[in-house]
């Protein structure tokens, strides 16, 4: 399934494959890798609460910008919520940059060797073959509750918004 006119980068559209999940829809299952190329999967992470940040490539400015802030926010997050990073980098090259990059909280995860998270996301990008910048939050029960795929792809996705939604999903937002 090709969808198009979602994603833009650098002004230039792309072709999203896979499905358009939706808040309300369960979460498929993934296997991606992890920096020892192991398995990981979303059954992995039974019981807790999931925020899937997802970049094109860590080697750029805004993927690493973006990492980095979700390992920050992982720190004042209730213990049963997981951080997750998914992108096409390959896993030595995640290994390298989590410890340059100090990154403790956050787990980086691989989709380079068959796009099982991103094309059961509808975030492959058919052209460069990247995964597109997106968050998807998914509760304990594994149900997506929140989604967002960023239009251009050179810009950062909405952070706030993003993490007040964990927030009301997990039961920690302030009272107004």
């Amino acid at each position: 399934m090709e969808r198009k006119g979602i994603i833009t980068m650098r002004g230039k559209p792309l072709t999203l494959v896979g499905p358009d999940i939706k808040p309300g829809d369960k979460a498929p299952d993934f296997i991606v890798l992890d920096g020892t190329q192991s398995e990981v999967r979303l059954g992995d992470f039974t019981g807790k609460t999931k925020i899937i940040s997802v970049t094109p490539s860590l080697d750029t400015p805004v993927c690493d910008l973006q990492l980095r802030r979700f390992n920050h926010e992982a720190a004042n997050l209730p213990h049963d919520v997981v951080v997750l990073n998914i992108s096409m980098d390959l896993p030595f090259a995640i290994t390298r940059f989590c410890t340059t990059a100090e990154i403790d909280r956050a787990k980086a995860l691989s989709d380079h060797r068959e796009a099982s998270f991103g094309t059961a996301y509808g975030v492959l990008m058919k052209e460069p073959r990247l995964l597109a910048r997106s968050i998807f939050i998914i509760d304990k029960d594994d149900v997506v509750r929140y989604k967002e795929i960023v239009p251009e792809q050179s810009n950062h996705p909405d952070y706030e918004k993003a993490l007040s939604a964990l927030l009301m999903i997990t039961g920690q937002a302030k009272a107004a």
